[in-house]
Formats: structure tokens, sequence, C-alpha cells
């Protein structure tokens, strides 16, 4: 034990003197550059022999030091007021959308007092909140229409189950493959809405909603993202409902409403009143979260994100109240309201300094998909809106699974891919997305692409947007050998998306 207490402390006097070393030399280099009478001793040692033109050089060799040594301090003068004047703009951002959120949360806490107020004042007058005097009579005559006393607590979600009082599930006998699906939506965008996409963006749109819930288009603006979720409304005669995130939003309120004890009422969304809706229908719905990132995401939109993770989708349930009234809506069972599966979310997002990072909770469980670019001008087959049945649909999609199941082979290159990127990136993907893959990529080959394509696709939006994470400056001379790696075990050229995003993390650095 002597002997390595003796072999320790000469090892760490090694390590630590070196560090010590180190300190020591630059503090002494300060010191030998700014050594005053060392320059005077080098001039009195040499102004003996030195002829005029001589000192004329020697004077400026001295005026050209100082110069440098002046640049030296003014660069770093210049470097830490950048520095100071940017971390300042980075925390007057953040106090101004502090500020912006908190003053949204005193306009709805205001509002919910004046309705609260304005309850007090009515009941005062004998009346029910919402009811005016002249509607004194009327409410009178009306009473006995209020099932068990209670009155009328979802008005527009009653107002549904008055307009299908006496629908029935209609069946529009669809027989189109995906191909042509994807096909009839690009010309109908094109022609009728004159929006333009690429074959490949539709196919990956196509198969990103048979692989998940939640759809998020992301990119710079003016790409067209919303406008895709609108033109998929509109091919399918089923407008899209969309919902304006607000930098306001903290809970499930602002998506599905909230229940008002002084007026004895919900106050429903536009939402809610669609998800209601779509229990009644075979058809296909979505939810345009527009700029969902302009709020925390994982905090409106967690309930929702936690039900849409549930494999059965017969638990998908949400409870809008804990009582039940005699009067609530048909399909609304104790309080508690089923998430039907014929709706989707798609949500579009800006990156810019006015918005929230999407975390990897929200990822995970969605598919990205970037739009970057606006699309080419082509000319459009005259396609009308289709009507189309959610569970035909959704065959299509299970018959693509089931016929294109992901091979063997490259199901090896992606546990390759997996072991390497463990290994030099400290990064793993698990089971929940290798299941997403073996969704999206069998509906991708489906819609007209080809399996390396789709896998390509998705590793470079699901797993290889996590390098986002990493200091680039130190994975900088792990990405060639990784490209190399790609190219090597995928056939050179063949994983472009995942390749291109690496080679745009290196200019980075």
């Amino acid at each position: 034990m002597q002997t390595f207490t003796k072999f320790l402390y000469e090892f760490l006097s090694q390590f630590v003197g070196g560090i010590l070393e180190m300190f020591k030399g630059i503090g002494t280099g300060f010191i030998q550059i700014f050594n005053i009478n060392a320059y005077k001793d080098i001039i009195e040692k040499y102004k003996g022999d030195l002829s005029m033109p001589e000192w004329l050089l020697v004077g400026l060799s001295i005026f050209m030091t100082v110069m440098v040594v002046g640049m030296a301090a003014l660069i770093i003068l210049f470097l830490i007021r950048k520095y100071v004047k940017f971390r300042k703009k980075s925390i007057n951002q953040e106090e101004l959308l502090d500020e912006v959120a908190s003053l949204n949360n005193q306009v709805v806490t205001l509002m919910k007092q004046k309705d609260e107020i304005m309850a007090m004042k009515v009941s005062q007058l004998g009346l029910k909140p919402g009811e005016s005097p002249v509607e004194e009579t009327a409410h009178e005559e009306e009473k006995e229409e209020d099932v068990g006393g209670q009155g009328i607590r979802f008005a527009k979600l009653n107002e549904i189950d008055e307009e299908y009082k006496n629908y029935k599930v209609k069946d529009y006998g669809n027989n189109f493959s995906l191909v042509e699906f994807c096909d009839s939506f690009r010309n109908f965008s094109a022609g009728k809405l004159k929006l333009y996409y690429s074959e490949e963006m539709i196919r990956l749109f196509v198969s990103a909603m048979s692989s998940t819930k939640l759809v998020i288009l992301q990119g710079i603006s003016g790409t067209g993202k919303t406008s895709l979720a609108y033109a998929w409304g509109k091919f399918l005669k089923n407008d899209s409902c969309v919902a304006s995130v607000q930098p306001s939003w903290r809970d499930r309120t602002e998506i599905f409403g909230y229940f008002n004890e002084f007026t004895k009422k919900f106050n429903e969304t536009e939402v809610l009143r669609e998800l209601y809706r779509a229990n009644y229908t075979n058809d296909i719905y979505t939810i345009i979260l527009d700029e969902m990132n302009i709020a925390r995401v994982e905090y409106y939109f967690a309930e929702m994100l936690s039900i849409l993770e549930m494999p059965n989708e017969d638990e998908w349930i949400i409870e809008l109240v804990p009582s039940h009234w005699k009067s609530d809506p048909v399909r609304l069972n104790h309080g508690k309201l089923k998430v039907p599966a014929n709706l989707w979310y798609i949500g579009t997002i800006n990156n810019d300094d006015s918005t929230f990072i999407v975390t990897d909770k929200v990822y995970d469980r969605a598919m990205p998909i970037d739009i970057n670019e606006k699309g080419k001008v082509f000319k459009a087959k005259d396609i009308e809106p289709m009507d189309v049945n959610y569970t035909y649909l959704k065959g299509l999609f299970t018959s693509a699974m089931t016929k294109n199941q992901l091979s063997q082979q490259i199901l090896d290159k992606v546990e390759e891919m997996d072991n390497y990127v463990i290994q030099h990136f400290r990064i793993a993907f698990g089971n929940r997305i290798v299941a997403h893959m073996r969704k999206f990529v069998p509906v991708y080959v489906d819609c007209g692409g080809t399996e390396v394509s789709g896998v390509d696709y998705f590793m470079a939006k699901k797993v290889l947007r996590k390098f986002e994470q990493l200091n680039v400056a130190y994975i900088r001379d792990e990405i060639d050998p990784f490209v190399e790696f790609l190219n090597k075990t995928f056939g050179r050229g063949a994983m472009k998306e995942c390749i291109e995003y690496m080679l745009r993390l290196k200019k980075l650095t």
C-alpha cells in the first residue's frame, strides 16, 4: 500500500505539475510581452551601432509592434462586447416572450372574472347567467325542456346531436390504390387550389398519416405547410379545423374547453366540436395546430400525446366533466368522450426566435416532414374532390404494412446503424421508433417509393435529428466516417437524406 501511495503521489504530481506549468507559461508570456524595461535594455545595447536609416527602421518596428498589440486588445474587447450584446438580446427576447405570455394569461383571467361578475349580477335579477330580462318569459316556457332541472351545458355538441339525429354512415364504394390516391390529391391541389407539391412530398405526407395521428410540417415560412393541410381537407370534402395556437396556451383547456362553474355551461372549442362530430361518421377529419410551437406543445397537448400512444383505440378516452347530466350530449358517456380514430392532427412549425423548441417527447410520437422548397408548377389533371371512407383508407394502410414488410436485410442494416450511432455518438433509438418505421416505410413503398428511400427519410427525420442536441464541434471528426459507413452499408448515395443532413451539420462547425 505504501508503494502505491508513492506511485499515486508521483503520478498525480506529474499531471498537476503539467497543468501548473501550462498556466505558468501563459503568465510568463504576458509578462515578457509587456516588459518595458527589457525593450529599453535592448535599445540601449544597440543604440551606439545603429545608423540613421536603421533608427528609422527601429522606430517603424516599435510602431508596428504597438499596433499589433493594440489591434489584439481591440479584437478581444470587440468580441467581449458582441458576446455581452448577444446575451442581452437573448435575455430581452426571453423576457418579452414571458411578458407576452403573462399578458395573455391576464386576459384569460380577466375574461373569466368578467363571466363570474356577470353571473353574479344576473343571479341578483332572478335570471340564469347569460339570460337577459327580455328572455325571462321565454325561459319560463322552456324550463320544462331542461332535463332534470339542470339545464344544458353542451349547447354546441347538442346541436351536432340534432344535426346527425337521423344520420346513417355512408359507404362511398372506394376502389383506388394508394398510388392513385396520392396522384389524385396532388393533381387536385394543383388544378383546383393552385398549390403545387412534388410527388415525393405527397407520398411522404400520406405515409406519415399511416404511421401516426400527429404529423408535423416544418420549415421556413411561405413554403405551403398550412396550405398542404388545408388542401387535404378540401380534397376529402371535409374542411380542416384550424386551431391557431397562442403563446398563452398552457394546458388541455385550450384544446377541449372548460366548464364554467358560474354560468354552469361548458365553453366548447371548435376542436372539441370536430372531435365530437367525427364520432358520428366514417369520414376523415383533420385538425390543424397552426404554429404549434409558439407555445410549449408538451403542455397543452400532453394528454392527447399520452392517449394516442395507447395501442387499443377503445382506450382513447378524455374526461371533459366529472359528473353526468341528463341533458348531456348523446355520445358523452358520464362526462367522457371517445377520441375518434378517423381524425388526424397536423401541426405546423416555424423555427425562429419567437418559438419554443419541440422536445423529443413530441417528435418521438409524431412524424416530421420538412417543407423547405416551393413546389414547381406543372400541368395538372382535372380531379374533383373525393368522398373517402376512413375504414377503406385504413384498410389500404394495413394491407401495405402486410404486403411490404421491411426485409430482414434492411432490418439488419438498421441495427448496424443503431450500434454505430450508439458507439460513436452516444445516441440510441428505441423500440417505439422501429415500430413506427415498420408502419411508415411499407406504406411509402405502396405509394410509389422504394424501401431504402423510405428508411433513409425516416432515419434522417426521426433519429439523426437528435444530433442537434450534441455539441457539433465535438462530433465533427466523426461525420465523414459515418457518411462512409452509410455508403458502405446501404449502398453509395442510397441514404441521401441522412448524408445531406450530416454534411449540413458539418458546415455549422
